[in-house]
Parts: C-alpha cells; structure tokens; sequence
C-alpha cells in the first residue's frame, strides 16, 4: 500500500525535488501538522517513507533560528519511547534545507480525528495510558515543550497507537513546577475535547479532566493523574507500602526468634 495515502487532505502539497542522487523523492507538505516555526513533510528516503521538520522559509535564513532547531535534534536524538516519534537524523533536504528527520508515523492526528466524527473507545483509552506514560516520559527527563494539543498527538491507522510528534525543544537540569502543571493544564484540556465529541457520557473521566484543565492542585504530577485514572490515590499506595513493611519486619522477627 502507498503510505501517502495515509496524509491525504486537501491542503496538502507536492513539491517538486530536484536530487540527481536519488535519495529523495515524493516530498510533500503537511500543513495539517505545521508547528509555529516548522513546516512538516513526509518524504521518501532511499524508498523508504521518513518524515521531514524544517523551518520555515521566512525563519530558515536567521541564526537565531537555525540554532533553534539545531538544539530540537541535540534534545529530541537520545529519546527513545514507544509512544513518541523518533527522531533519527539531521539532514540537508534539497530545497528545503537542514531538517529533522523522523520515523514516518503514517496515522491521523487527534483534531482531524475529532473533526470527521471518528473516535473509539480505543482512542480513548490511549489517552488514558499511552499519552500519560508519554508525557510522564517527558518530564523524567526535563525535557521543555510546546503544549500538547489534538495536533500534535498522532494515532496509527491499524492499531492506533498514540505517537506523539512535538516532544520538545530543551533540556533542563529540572522541570520547573511552570511546565509540570502547564502540562496538567493540557492534559485536561485534550481529555475535555474528547469528551465533548463522544457520543455518551464518562463523568468520572469528566472529573478528572476538568480538575487537570482548572489546575485546582487536585494532581501536582503526571503519576497522580494516572492514580486517578486507575481509582486509586497516593495515599492508598503509601498505607499498602507501609502495610508491606509492617509484614516483613513481623516475618523477619519470627524467624530471627526460632
């Protein structure tokens, strides 16, 4: 099957490549997927299709942010997660210029998924596991982004597995508290959407994703967030770890006195 086929929209833009090497072929532009900065394309590369992020043309000739993106592949390189796109390459695109190169996600992203009517109970559910494992993934490593939002949070056309496409652009000794409840915020704003558009009600769902959005401090991290999902609580952890070591010390007791 054409994986292009996977993009079709009709904004979408074939460019023409002039590459005597034959390196690069079928370039086309996503404006779908466009970031502030970034134009995104999906491309072949020796055949194979891989995904292109480069800036721009009204950005491309400035310094400034030619080492933005620089620093976007130095941080994103050394991810590796199944639920965000890896990044595998920094490359010189014919026409296009220096560009991140990405695993080609060959899906559909959560807005246009919201807009034709198409989510499921799968959908949803990802977004209760995979997204929150993504982003806890995240903020482990101090990585600084643009909100997530229904653009940026892809899903594969056969199994629909969430793929996260705008993980990031810094590093940083330590998350600022800013970012952790800003990623909160949008948690819940993305979970609010999705409930909006379901055909029938999830008013526990609803409870926690309208706590995350108002960042009323109900969840101060991402692990809170997926206690809540999963019914349980912080507190329920804590009183059956110490339940644990209450056992073993009375266990290590009784055979220290045999």
């Amino acid at each position: 099957m054409d994986q292009s086929k996977a993009y079709i929209s009709k904004e979408e833009k074939k460019i023409p490549i002039n590459d005597p090497s034959g390196k690069w072929s079928d370039l086309t532009l996503l404006p779908e997927w466009s970031e502030k900065f970034y134009d995104v394309y999906t491309v072949r590369k020796h055949g194979k299709w891989v995904m292109l992020k480069a800036l721009k043309p009204e950005y491309a000739g400035e310094p400034k942010f030619r080492e933005m993106i620089e620093q976007e592949f130095e941080t994103r390189y050394n991810l590796a997660h199944p639920n965000i796109v890896m990044v595998n390459d920094f490359e010189d695109i014919p026409g296009i210029g220096k560009a991140i190169i990405t695993d080609d996600v060959y899906g559909y992203s959560l807005r246009r998924l919201i807009d034709e009517k198409r989510l499921t109970p799968k959908i949803v559910h990802r977004l209760q596991t995979q997204l929150l494992d993504a982003m806890q993934y995240i903020q482990e490593n101090h990585i600084v982004h643009e909100p997530i939002t229904p653009e940026t949070i892809i899903f594969t056309e056969y199994n629909e597995n969430l793929k996260l496409i705008n993980v990031g652009y810094d590093q940083q000794s330590k998350l600022s508290t800013h970012d952790a409840e800003a990623d909160i915020r949008s948690y819940g704003k993305v979970l609010n959407e999705v409930l909006d558009h379901l055909p029938t009600s999830l008013p526990r769902l609803r409870r926690i994703a309208e706590k995350c959005e108002k960042n009323d401090r109900a969840f101060s991290t991402i692990t809170d967030i997926h206690l809540a999902v999963e019914r349980r609580n912080s507190a329920q952890i804590y009183y059956l770890i110490i339940a644990f070591i209450a056992v073993m010390v009375v266990l290590l007791c009784w055979l220290t006195l045999r």
